[in-house]
């Protein structure tokens, strides 16, 4: 689902969108807000001068589940933006080294092309519907021959009037009619490293095949299942697929977002001997060229990666952002270090975010017919909890509350029929008796927590 605001939020509306979903970070939410900002003025600019204002990357660090990936892709849901999330780790990984790391921008290629096709659909949804509307009443009323009489046609005009009404009011929803499949898709985007050109002769030969067997594929389908096949006819019918295309580069080049997860994982600490290793220095040179800013080939044509937004983000426990080569450092001027989550801050997100995690649970139970009541008190003790577990082992951040809440909620969840039509009270004291022992002995906590 796509919020599709309005490209002009200031950094305060983005911020106060970004806290219905991510609870507090707020440096790290203002650096997104003001870079994305930025491209709004930049586009109000000269061509000459956009031309030279160049997005200021961010780099994220933090521990893991405090909010880095949720900010970023929050942030291009919102916004509509095309928006792909990489491992940097990905590319360290044995025969893959120093191969295809422009990938990312392929992938961001096939986001932005989905993203403007939906859009298209949006902006012409009149005419889908009156294509739509047509063939099916087509299909239930054959039109008239040529060279038939004018009372006929009058008659004809008649009944699709009459036609029209009645398939408005689902009164010919269960009524069959044989309709045209499209031929099936294949994905060459999702057949590896394949290199674009070869991809492109891959695709223009899928058409071809398509082409031929495209008629006389018929199946009989009730007219409520004939309307979504005859959407998607009528998108390919209307739309120029050159036009999306471009309209899709030019939404990348203007609002593109790549966020490079576990950059710290190709950081080379100054401590360790980089030759042990030379394929996390390799990806970084690697990366540099597109995060600086080059072109590359894509299913879609050239992409100018120049003024795409890139955030990297990592917990860089083992090393620290000095470690990366200093030309990659140059191209992420902004810094922002995320807050690890107390009990306060992990007691705000069960509860205050728009699908907080109660809200979800609740949701899931009430389709059994099972009322979940949560006490203050059970709330408070359950983020007191993670934020223990977190301590005591590794710190998960936010994903801990998933833990707990699953063995807290687990007999309930398996016993739902027993339950049904019944209110159950998630008190303090039940909460103490899940989870009291297992936070308490060190090494349970590390296994099941």
């Amino acid at each position: 689902m796509s919020y599709n605001l309005p490209s002009n939020l200031t950094p305060k509306e983005i911020v106060s969108f970004l806290d219905k979903y991510v609870i507090g970070q707020t440096n790290a939410k203002k650096t997104i807000a003001v870079a994305l900002r930025n491209r709004h003025r930049r586009m109000q600019l000269s061509e000459e001068m956009q031309r030279d204002v160049m997005p200021k990357n961010i780099l994220m660090i933090g521990s893991t589940g405090v909010g880095k990936t949720e900010i970023a892709r929050r942030m291009a849901t919102m916004m509509n933006l095309p928006f792909v999330k990489v491992e940097a780790s990905k590319y360290t990984e044995v025969g893959f080294v120093g191969r295809d790391v422009e990938s990312m921008v392929r992938d961001l290629a096939a986001n932005a092309l989905q993203i403007v096709r939906d859009e298209q659909n949006e902006l012409n949804r009149e005419k889908i519907e009156t294509y739509v509307e047509n063939k099916i009443i087509e299909k239930l009323l054959p039109p008239l021959p040529a060279g038939a009489s004018e009372q006929k046609q009058t008659d004809y005009e008649h009944s699709f009037a009459k036609m029209q009404k009645r398939l408005a009011k689902g009164e010919v929803d269960h009524l069959k009619i044989t309709v045209e499949m499209p031929a099936p898709r294949i994905d060459v985007g999702s057949a590896g490293n394949i290199p674009p050109e070869m991809a492109n002769v891959q695709e223009s030969i899928i058409k071809v095949i398509g082409g031929l067997n495209k008629k006389g594929k018929t199946k009989e389908v009730t007219v409520r299942e004939a309307r979504k096949i005859l959407a998607n006819e009528a998108s390919e019918e209307l739309f120029d697929e050159e036009k999306l295309k471009d309209l899709a580069i030019k939404k990348i080049e203007e609002g593109g977002l790549i966020f490079i997860d576990e950059i710290d994982k190709i950081a080379v600490p100054a401590s360790s001997n980089s030759r042990q290793d030379p394929s996390k220095e390799g990806v970084q040179r690697d990366l540099l060229p597109i995060v600086e800013g080059s072109n590359v080939q894509t299913r879609i044509g050239m992409v100018k990666t120049d003024h795409i937004l890139f955030i990297a983000a990592g917990a860089f426990h083992l090393s620290k952002p000095s470690d990366l080569i200093p030309e990659l450092q140059g191209r992420f001027p902004l810094r922002v270090e995320l807050d690890s989550l107390d009990a306060e801050a992990l007691y705000r997100i069960l509860t205050e975010p728009k699908n907080s995690l109660i809200k979800q649970y609740k949701a899931l139970l009430e389709v059994e017919g099972v009322e979940l009541v949560f006490e203050e008190p059970a709330l408070r003790s359950i983020a007191n909890y993670s934020a223990l577990a977190n301590e005591k082992t590794e710190d998960i951040g936010a994903r801990r509350l998933h833990t707990i809440m699953e063995r807290i909620l687990e007999d309930i969840s398996f016993d739902a029929d027993s339950y049904k039509g019944q209110q159950v009270v998630i008190d303090e004291k039940l909460i103490e008796e899940k989870l009291d022992k297992l936070v308490d002995n060190e090494d349970t906590t590390r296994y099941i927590l």
